[in-house]
C-alpha cells in the first residue's frame, strides 16, 4: 500500500554557471520567484538562512516585477559580499538562455532574469532553475528527501510545480522544465489552464483552483482564500471538504503517473495547500489506493515538506554549494 506520511540521472539543464559560483566559504544569494511572492535570503554553506526579505509579486509590466526583485535582493544582501546567486522561478523557463515566462507572472515572457540579476550583482555568476526543482534540491539535502535515490518534490500553492531527483542528481530535462507535474493532464476535457492545455493537475489542485470550484458549488466563506477554505473544511463544511477531496484525487492521479514513469522512492509535497495536510492527507491516501496499481507505484512514500517554505531558497543555494548533485 502506498505510504502517505507527514514527514519522512541525466545531465540537467540548470544554468551553466551553477558550478562556477561554488565557493565553499561564501554565502549565496538565494531567490524564490513565485506568482504571489518574491523572497530572498543569504544562505551559508552549512544551510543556515539569513534574514528573509519578501515582497508581493507585482501584477504590472516586466520592469515593475524586476524592480521588486531587485529590492528584495538588495535587502537580503545587506552590503555583504556574496559569491553568486541562485534563482528558483515559477515556470516555464529556459535555463540555457536564462529566461523565464512564468504562467502566473504575465508581465514576464522570455524575461532575461539571470543576466539582469548578474548585472545587479556586478557580474557575479547566477544559477537559474525551476522553483520546484529548487524545492526538491532543498528537501534532498536538508529536509524530507534525505536518504533517497529517486524523488519528486512538489510545490502546491498558487500553481503546482515539480522537480525530479533521479539517482541522486537533479534531472531538469532539455530546457530545465522536467518534472512539471502541474501541467500533466488528469481530466480529459477539463477546465482550460493558463499553460494552454485543459484539465491539468493545476486546474484542480492549486489553491486558487480549489477556491474557484468551492465558490461555484455554493461555498460562501468570509474570505475567498485557501486559508478560509481550509478553516471551513475543518468546521465540517461539505463543499470545502469536497474541494480538498477533489484536489487530492487529482494529485493522486498525477503522482501515480509520475511514479510509473520514474520509479520514485518518495514524493515530498510543500507549498501553501500542503499546510492543510490534515485535510489533504486522508483523501490523498484513499485516492492513491485507487490510482496506484503497479506494485512499484504502490510502494512510493508521500510525505509533507519538512522545511515549511524554506525548501526553494535552500535548494538554489544547494545547487551552488553542492554542484556534484546539479
Amino acid at each position: 500500500m502506498t505510504d502517505v506520511r507527514e514527514t519522512a540521472s541525466a545531465t540537467p539543464a540548470t544554468s551553466a554557471t551553477a558550478a562556477e559560483t561554488n565557493d565553499p566559504a561564501a554565502s549565496v544569494l538565494a531567490i524564490d520567484i513565485g506568482g504571489t511572492k518574491l523572497a530572498a535570503a543569504l544562505v551559508r554553506p552549512d544551510g543556515r538562512l539569513g534574514p528573509l526579505a519578501t515582497r508581493p509579486t507585482p501584477k504590472g509590466d516586466a520592469e515593475e516585477v524586476f524592480a521588486a526583485l531587485a529590492a528584495v535582493a538588495t535587502e537580503a544582501v545587506g552590503g555583504e559580499e556574496v559569491s553568486g546567486a541562485g534563482i528558483g522561478s515559477a515556470g516555464p523557463l529556459d535555463a540555457i538562455a536564462g529566461t523565464v515566462s512564468p504562467v502566473n507572472i504575465p508581465g514576464w515572457r522570455g524575461f532575461p532574469v539571470r543576466d539582469r540579476l548578474a548585472a545587479l550583482l556586478g557580474g557575479r555568476p547566477v544559477a537559474l532553475v525551476n522553483d520546484a526543482v529548487a524545492g526538491a534540491m532543498g528537501e534532498y539535502h536538508h529536509g524530507a528527501g534525505r536518504g533517497v535515490r529517486a524523488m519528486l518534490g512538489m510545490v502546491v500553492s498558487t500553481g503546482v510545480g515539480g522537480g525530479l531527483i533521479l539517482d541522486g542528481r537533479v534531472y531538469a530535462g532539455a530546457t530545465g522544465n522536467a518534472g512539471h507535474i502541474g501541467h500533466t493532464v488528469v481530466d480529459l476535457g477539463g477546465d482550460p489552464c493558463p499553460c494552454g492545455a485543459r484539465g491539468c493537475v493545476e486546474t484542480i489542485t492549486s489553491g486558487p483552483a480549489m477556491v474557484r470550484w468551492a465558490l461555484a458549488n455554493g461555498w460562501s466563506g468570509a474570505e475567498t482564500t485557501g486559508v478560509a477554505l481550509a478553516a471551513s473544511a475543518r468546521d465540517g463544511d461539505s463543499v470545502a471538504l469536497a474541494a480538498f477531496d477533489r484536489s487530492a484525487r487529482a494529485l493522486a492521479a498525477g503522482i501515480s503517473s509520475a511514479a510509473a514513469l520514474c520509479d520514485l522512492d518518495r514524493v515530498v509535497i510543500g507549498g501553501g495547500v500542503a499546510r492543510a495536510w490534515d485535510l489533504l492527507e486522508p483523501p490523498l491516501r484513499a485516492a492513491m489506493a485507487d490510482y496506484a496499481g503497479l506494485a512499484f507505484v504502490r510502494r512510493v512514500e508521500i510525505v509533507r515538506s519538512a522545511l515549511d517554505g524554506q525548501a526553494g531558497l535552500l535548494g538554489v543555494a544547494a545547487l551552488v554549494h553542492h554542484p556534484e548533485t546539479a
